[in-house]
């Protein structure tokens, strides 16, 4: 299409509100990218600090009955933001996208206030941490749900890889980033993990209450309250039964056969099936499915979903390898190992910051297309150099892989979020808005499931073997060494990404009556990493080979998702609803977004 059927701010132009659009795209880029670096800097910065939290509480993470504290403490905050996303962005175009905005700052910052004040100790404690986490993400999600949305309304589509690439990259790095920052601040104390969001959440609220218009026309629409019920609920329903999946039942290392692991998977694939009829027969649905019909909409959306499963199956692995093994092996404490782990995880922060908005950049000059699948491509060759490595690597060798995995996944998401964004109509872009965060935080839950399930399988092959050998050779009794192994490998895995020595819960009463020189070496810094290392690499490789999977689909998916064409006004948008094909027309996509052919 010619540059006259664009979409968007023109340079030079004043809009009809008033707003200059060379000066006003530059404050929503500055803006949104705070919102989406500080929602995504608190998912994961609780992670690295969840050692300190429950010391802090005082709750022990690795005795059974807190497990499930420890996974609500990770799940209740990218739950509710997975499920509200849609919701919010759908909300935002009916009453305005900045509205929302603005009154997500305001609900993440009063969360995250009252996190940093909880008064409870032990499970009380950590049920109002998890409801704390739960309240903060229905800011976060309000923040994610439109702020793709916003920029997609302010930047011409000449530029929007740019600002996409830039506000993405923003999202990825402080999941990363967010690991630094909680391992530094756990350190001195729990409660300024989540006190450090409050004057940044309070700035950001004031300058999007001063600064941010709205430029999108808002139009009148009946809620749908059927779609949102059983979108929300088949969601919730599904990360139940994975959350639980992967804790112990009946004697089994894992919890997939358990019945409330798949009534709850079942009740949601129902729910969610439910929902795509629901969606197709009211008058104002929640998303309009019909955009899943064009080609670089379904196509990028899929994409999108794996890569956030391989990019959050990355993160936990990696953490559970420094935190677990590699740094003890190096000599660091079990104590210092979150605040390390962040810091030797730093070159893949640098690659995501170095190629994310140069792939936007280019993107908007040479199309998105390649860049996209080249940096799932890399993403791919990545794991399975990771595969090579031994438990024990050389550094020198680790940090140029994850560097170059950094840079892959950086290159894949500018391109991938302009095609999604530019492929939907202007009064749909926070509910496309909405569907890219849910993807996205969908498949980290997804990651964790899918990740955690495949460690236990490689571990439970071989952990129990090499743990009974370890200890008898240390002179443990035999007795002893047998009810050790018999215990669910889930426990050692969550030490090892907690960076918590679980060998005094593992031997509990029986480390009494060990020799003091054996109670040393067994208890000390160096004999569980070393233990769990070979089993570790077991997993590791159903992990990485799952991963490379993954990335090599995902770079298959966009090579497919459309030619580097922009569409032109002549040709047709057939298998959409009436009316619909006027919104399609809005939704001009730049060079690599697509041709908005219905397949």
């Amino acid at each position: 299409m010619s540059r006259g059927h664009q979409t968007g701010p023109r340079s030079g132009a004043r809009s009809p509100h008033g707003v200059h659009p060379d000066r006003y795209k530059w404050t929503a880029l500055s803006n949104t990218t705070l919102g989406m670096f500080l929602v995504t800097l608190n998912a994961s910065v609780v992670i690295i600090s969840l050692p300190a939290i429950f010391r802090g509480i005082d709750l022990n993470p690795l005795q059974p009955s807190n497990i499930s504290y420890l996974l609500w403490m990770l799940m209740a905050y990218l739950v509710v933001t997975a499920v509200l996303v849609v919701s919010f962005g759908r909300i935002g175009d009916m009453f305005g996208r900045t509205r929302m905005y603005n009154a997500g700052f305001v609900v993440f910052t009063l969360a995250s206030l009252g996190l940093a004040l909880v008064p409870g100790r032990g499970s009380t404690g950590a049920l109002e941490l998890i409801v704390g986490r739960a309240v903060q993400g229905v800011g976060g999600a309000l923040l994610m749900a439109n702020s793709t949305a916003i920029l997609t309304d302010a930047f011409p589509q000449e530029e929007r890889g740019m600002a996409l690439g830039i506000n993405s990259v923003a999202a990825i790095a402080g999941s990363f980033i967010g690991l630094i920052v909680g391992g530094l601040v756990a350190t001195v104390n729990w409660r300024l993990v989540f006190l450090i969001s409050v004057p940044v959440g309070a700035a950001g609220a004031l300058w999007a209450l001063l600064k941010l218009k709205e430029l999108a026309e808002r139009r009148p629409a009946r809620m749908d309250w059927w779609g949102n019920l059983t979108f929300a609920a088949g969601l919730v329903a599904l990360m139940v039964g994975i959350t639980y999946a992967i804790q112990p039942y009946g004697g089994h290392a894992m919890g997939w056969t358990s019945p409330l692991v798949m009534g709850s998977l079942a009740l949601g694939i129902v729910l969610l099936v439910a929902f795509v009829r629901v969606e197709g027969r009211v008058r104002d649905p929640l998303f309009h499915l019909e955009l899943f019909r064009n080609r670089s909409f379904g196509a990028g959306s899929l994409a999108n979903l794996l890569a956030a499963m391989g990019r959050g199956g990355l993160q936990f692995i990696l953490i559970i390898w420094l935190q677990g093994i590699w740094l003890p092996l190096h000599g660091y404490s079990f104590s210092s190992t979150p605040l390390w782990a962040g810091v030797y995880m730093v070159p893949l922060s640098v690659g995501f910051l170095m190629s994310g908005p140069a792939s936007g950049w280019l993107s908007d000059r040479y199309g998105g297309r390649r860049f996209a699948t080249a940096g799932m491509a890399v993403g791919a060759v990545t794991f399975v150099l990771l595969e090579l490595l031994p438990a024990n690597f050389s550094y020198a060798a680790f940090a140029p892989v994850i560097f170059l995995n950094g840079l892959g996944f950086g290159l894949f998401s500018a391109p991938n979020s302009m095609a999604i964004m530019n492929s939907a109509p202007a009064r749909h872009r926070g509910a496309a808005s909405g569907v890219l965060a849910t993807l996205m935080n969908s498949g980290f839950v997804l990651s964790i499931g899918v990740f955690f399930s495949l460690m236990i399988v490689g571990l439970s092959s071989s952990l129990p073997g090499v743990m009974r050998s370890r200890l008898l050779h240390e002179g443990v009794a035999a007795h002893v060494a047998a009810h050790a192994a018999a215990l669910p490998p889930v426990g050692s895995l969550f030490a090892a990404f907690l960076g918590v020595n679980p060998m005094k819960a593992l031997l509990g009463s029986d480390l009494g009556h060990l020799s003091p020189a054996t109670a040393h070496t067994v208890i000390g810094t160096k004999f569980f990493p070393a233990l769990l290392s070979s089993p570790f690499r077991h997993g590791l490789i159903l992990a990485f080979s799952a991963a490379t999977a993954m990335c090599l689909l995902a770079s298959a998916v966009s090579w497919l998702a459309g030619d580097d064409r922009p569409m032109t006004p002549e040709q047709p948008v057939s298998g959409l609803r009436e009316g619909f094909e006027v919104d399609m027309v809005e939704a001009v996509p730049s060079a690599g977004a697509g041709l908005l052919t219905a397949e």
